[in-house]
């Protein structure tokens, strides 16, 4: 077997994907819905870890699973959504949306590119990262003005540079960006953190959908089974996870939970995409 490729899941596994896929997505989704996010950083590592898919498989299972996440909120949130809140920073969304999708874009050309080993090494330094920076953010203040100045001189160009990042680390990971776009939006340009959710929301769907419709082009949903025995259950999961957090948000403190789930993310990373390799080669011998 060649090094960095997962050995063939058994069929009792591929039997209970949905059951597992469901189950796991519900606290994950819950945990999300906690602080604002969609999970998609979570479910990686089940999508690679618990239900044994190669990375190069689990990155566009899980952005398939992410947008359906982005429809669910914005659907759910369409009956409190003001426009008017997110006028003053229409600008910078747009230049996070062009500089996004055009790494969503580039972006899945270079993952597939890659070996699934090297893949995941870069998928395990990603997570970390992302890991590291919600347990900082706990440690943030939640009311800012924005480092940036107000003038479209410096917001277009800086939400453009941003966009880029979030649209590769989107399509690496299968995820819709919200761990990273609602951070920026709050510190870089100062927007509220209630209208940084929806402003994220936003972005993240032609981000998503572009990182699809590449993926798809790329064979990467060619097997249906992929798609009614994880994706469907997993994002059917992770909506009701969602609708859960949202109703208990607020019974723990934000902080606290981010510390957590960084340290969480970052042991979980750690375990599957570190440790993979070896126990493949060692299931290989």
């Amino acid at each position: 077997m060649p090094e960095g490729a997962k050995a063939s899941p058994q069929p009792s596994l591929i039997k209970h994907r949905p059951l597992l896929a469901f189950g796991y997505a519900v606290p994950i989704g819950t945990l999300g819905g906690l602080i604002g996010l969609g999970g998609a950083e979570f479910r990686l590592p089940v999508l690679a870890g618990v239900l044994r898919y190669p990375a190069r498989q689990a990155v566009p299972l899980n952005l398939a699973v992410s947008i359906i996440t982005v429809l669910a909120s914005l659907a759910i949130r369409a009956s409190t959504l003001y426009l008017n809140k997110l006028e003053p920073y229409i600008p910078a969304m747009l230049a996070l949306i062009g500089g996004a999708v055009l790494t969503a874009f580039y972006g899945v050309n270079l993952a597939s590119r890659l070996s699934n080993e090297r893949l995941e090494q870069i998928i395990l330094f990603l997570l970390v990262g992302i890991g590291f920076a919600l347990i900082i953010e706990a440690f943030l203040p939640q009311e800012v003005t924005g480092f940036l100045p107000k003038e479209l001189i410096w917001q277009i160009p800086a939400g453009i540079i941003f966009g880029l990042g979030i649209g590769l680390v989107s399509s690496l990971l299968g995820v819709a960006g919200g761990e990273l776009i609602i951070p920026t939006l709050v510190f870089a340009f100062g927007v509220d953190i209630k209208t940084a959710g929806t402003a994220s929301l936003i972005v993240s769907l032609p981000t998503v959908a572009v990182g699809i419709m590449r993926y798809i082009r790329k064979g990467a949903y060619s097997k249906r089974e992929d798609l009614t025995l994880t994706v469907a259950p997993m994002g059917v999961g992770s909506v009701i996870g969602a609708v859960i957090g949202g109703l208990l948000v607020g019974l723990i403190a934000q902080s606290i939970l981010k510390i957590g789930l960084g340290i969480i993310l970052n042991i979980s990373a750690f375990r599957i995409f570190r440790d993979t390799r070896h126990s493949d080669k060692h299931a290989a011998k």
